[in-house]
């Protein structure tokens, strides 16, 4: 089982998604972004790291939403949501095919990855 962090980052009422690339796992599906957790980081620390990394931001973690296990016909996941907001740095794409700034009302138009459908509709109750 996979152990990973994802971020939802809010700035100006929108919501910055990812689109996963051609080459990695799940290609071209929508995502928050976020990371492996790796041995003696805690789930904050990873989410941190990662986002510096994949997307050139700095993030301040207000608030944990409902963890969510998914299981994938080659891999299982345990994803850890985090409510987050933009702080520092500028929007840098290292890995995805594209990350771009939507509303909530905008976020059931995306193909999501099948694990972070929860937390999308998590999102959708919570900010209705």
């Amino acid at each position: 089982m996979l152990h990973v962090t994802c971020a939802i980052i809010e700035h100006d009422n929108k919501i910055l998604i990812c689109q996963r690339s051609e080459r990695m796992k799940l290609p071209l599906k929508w995502e928050f972004a976020g990371g492996k957790i790796e041995r003696g980081e805690s789930k904050e620390a990873c989410l941190k790291r990662e986002i510096r990394e994949e997307l050139g931001l700095q993030i301040e973690i207000k608030s944990a939403l409902t963890a969510v296990e998914h299981h994938y016909p080659e891999f299982s996941i345990c994803l850890y949501p985090f409510v987050c907001k933009w702080t520092g740095g500028s929007l840098a794409i290292a890995e995805h095919a594209q990350a771009i700034w939507v509303t909530k009302e905008e976020l059931a138009n995306y193909d999501w990855a099948d694990a972070d459908l929860p937390i999308v509709n998590e999102l959708m109750q919570v900010w209705s």
